[in-house]
């Protein structure tokens, strides 16, 4: 009891002596904070932050950094602070994402991203304990990235985006019921944030703007700030944005240290901008008589111009697709953004359509715009709400499907421009630029990291059908990001996939997948094994040598055979390759084109191979399987149902012993 008691008292000792910290802002002027980006104050002291798809981040932040420790080694300070802020969506229903107070140990970020990364980390920094930021997010976009709980959520973040604890936005009343908050309601709502610096506890409590501060908080963490807060830190607010975008807004704001921050004055408070209709002009309820015929006039006169540029511009619209709201675009945009899809912005041409380069004239955002044919037909409006179902996907390794239009006998599909085009056009038709090994692994792993997320990462199942290298787009760092979702298909986790229907490329397609039509994410290993052969052979599937056609996987098996695997490298290569990395890449390309789906690994377990969490087989433990299990190629067993059965029973062993870790 003794000890305690000491304890307390050198604790009230040091925060007797700790400097108190304290300010308030009733509404802001120029040159108070310290901006960046898309931050800017109205003249009427509005603190605003979004809508500038150019500059994407906005941070402001108190001009001056605060101390929060007595020593570098001591404790944190007890501190709280008092905002009010707004959001408000580019669109009534779909937002973009939301802003963040945070205490870092500098104004700005190295390699800071926009959208899901709130414009405080990017991949690589996410999560290190060496940044030393602690964040208050007020989220409005589920990113199942950081384990979101939901698109409306209020989280504490340490050092990253994975939030410590979440809870739904909200408030408790004084019965201690929960009363919902919508964040993109664009409603002022006041924050409070605590931290008790003997209790180590950190509270957050949301309400209405003229609401009294709730007794009860919304969310509460008991943590130790020591680890997080150096001596001192500067305290401020984060915004981004993405495709879709709020306009984030901070009416005034207080924070105080050994002291308990200001109220704010609400009558001295900034307004919000006003939403609804304008008044009408008196100009035009005043106009003379002859200038009405004048327009009247004009108007006529501009009538067949009007409904030719309509037809020019027609496209299919029923009724159920005006749900869908911003992923529905205007053919007429995409006209103008490919400058009528005429040939100098023509990106390629596949089997499914020819894609063009566009920049879409309202956001300047460069688009690939996909033109595929269809025909009217029953199912159109399902295959429309699975392609905005995709268009829901998030990942680094994936192109986004940003929306589609219809007009006649066309579907348009437009996704993110990827500025390096496809893959196969660094392998194929001597490319004037290759890559080398190192960065042909850097998008295998990629590729696989995407299918991860397809196959087990969204909330629900969905199989690509058709990966190839063609359908692997390289972003501006040259990531491989798996693209091209015209073929796609979802289900529930732990359901049947309907699909019966053949589709995809002839070399890429598994065997049962011919047989049944069935496309499960057993026919999307073989492909992505057939891929893995494609990027490191320097070979497509099907190749016409000598007037026979040359199936690579069977060229790689008879590499592997004769005991030389390393000779099926890309000879483009050279020697500038690492030995390990290849012979483990051609060997899942063999185990994943495996003719047996049961015999294929998951994607997660090739996904552990590539990242070295499971040692590489070694050659020697498979050598004589392998010779018995392919030895006469698929045509002998194609013939003989015993000697099929028998090289998948071989096969069954070469993968057993591959998976196991070899000897």
């Amino acid at each position: 009891m003794f000890f305690k008691i000491l304890v307390l008292v050198s604790l009230l000792a040091v925060s007797a002596y700790a400097q108190v910290t304290s300010f308030v802002y009733n509404g802001f002027t120029m040159g108070e904070l310290s901006l960046y980006g898309m931050a800017w104050v109205t003249p009427d002291g509005l603190l605003t932050m979004g809508y500038d798809l150019l500059r994407k981040v906005g941070h402001a932040f108190h001009p001056e950094p605060v101390q929060f420790k007595n020593s570098p080694n001591g404790s944190v300070f007890s501190f709280s602070t008092t905002f009010i802020f707004a959001i408000r969506p580019q669109y009534k229903r779909l937002g973009g994402h939301g802003i963040v107070f945070m205490v870092t140990p500098q104004r700005g970020f190295p390699g800071f991203l926009p959208s899901q990364y709130l414009g405080m980390f990017d991949s690589i920094n996410n999560g290190n304990a060496t940044n030393h930021v602690l964040g208050v997010e007020f989220d409005t976009v589920q990113d199942y990235e950081f384990a979101d709980i939901n698109d409306n959520h209020v989280g504490i973040d340490l050092n990253g985006l994975v939030s410590v604890k979440s809870t739904p936005a909200g408030y408790y009343a004084d019965g201690g019921k929960f009363n919902d908050l919508n964040l993109k309601s664009g409603k002022p709502m006041q924050v409070w944030v605590d931290y008790d610096g003997m209790e180590k506890l950190i509270s957050v409590t949301l309400a209405p703007i003229k609401m009294q501060k709730p007794n009860t908080p919304l969310l509460s963490l008991t943590y130790d700030l020591a680890s997080i807060f150096n001596e001192n830190m500067y305290v401020g607010f984060s915004s981004s944005t993405g495709l879709l975008t709020n306009t984030h807004y901070v009416l005034g704001w207080s924070l105080g240290v050994n002291a308990k921050a200001q109220e704010l004055a609400l009558s001295q408070l900034p307004k919000l901008p006003q939403v609804g209709k304008k008044d009408t002009s008196k100009v035009l309820t005043i106009g003379l008589p002859w200038v009405v015929l004048f327009l009247i006039s004009i108007l006529i006169s501009s009538v067949i111009y009007v409904m030719r540029r309509k037809q020019k511009f027609a496209e299919v619209l029923e009724d159920w697709e005006r749900e869908y709201g911003p992923h529905r675009f205007k053919y007429k945009d995409l006209y103008i953004a490919t400058k009528g899809f005429r040939e100098q912005e023509l990106l390629g041409t596949g089997g499914f359509g020819r894609v063009y380069r566009g920049i879409l004239p309202t956001s300047n955002i460069e688009i690939a715009v996909k033109r595929v044919s269809h025909e009217s037909r029953q199912g159109m409006r399902e295959f429309v709400a699975e392609i905005i179902s995709i268009g829901r996907l998030r990942h680094r390794n994936i192109v986004s499907l940003l929306g589609y239009c219809r007009r006649k006998g066309e579907l348009l599909l437009v996704y993110d421009y990827m500025p390096n085009g496809s893959l196969d056009r660094y392998l194929y038709n001597q490319p004037t630029v290759t890559l080398n090994w190192r960065q042909r692994f850097r998008v295998i792993k990629g590729v696989a990291s995407g299918l991860l997320y397809l196959h087990e990462g969204w909330e629900q199942v969905v199989i690509h059908r058709d990966i190839k290298a063609s359908n692997v787009l390289l972003d501006a760092d040259l990531n491989g990001r798996l693209g091209d979702f015209g073929l796609a298909r979802l289900y529930d986790h732990g359901a049947d996939p309907q699909t019966t229907h053949v589709a995809g490329t002839l070399g890429y397609l598994a065997p049962e997948h011919t047989r049944t039509g069935k496309a499960t994410r057993s026919t999307d290993v073989f492909a992505f094994g057939v891929f893995l052969l494609e990027v490191t052979c320097g070979r497509r599937p099907i190749q016409n040598r000598d007037a026979e056609d040359t199936i690579l996987v069977d060229w790689v098996f008879s590499c592997w055979d004769r005991g030389a695997i390393l000779e099926a490298r890309d000879p483009k290569l050279g020697a500038e390759f690492v030995e390990e990395e290849m012979e483990l890449v051609l060997k899942l390309g063999l185990m994943c084109s495996h003719p047996e789906p049961l015999m294929r690994p998951s994607i997660r377990q090739i996904l552990h191979y590539l990242e070295g969490d499971i040692p590489t087989p070694e050659l020697s433990s498979i050598g004589g399987r392998l010779t018995v299990g392919h030895h006469g190629g698929c045509d002998d067993l194609a013939r003989s149902p015993s000697s099929m059965e028998n090289a998948f029973q071989q096969s069954y062993s070469v993968v057993e012993s591959l998976l196991s870790g070899g000897r």
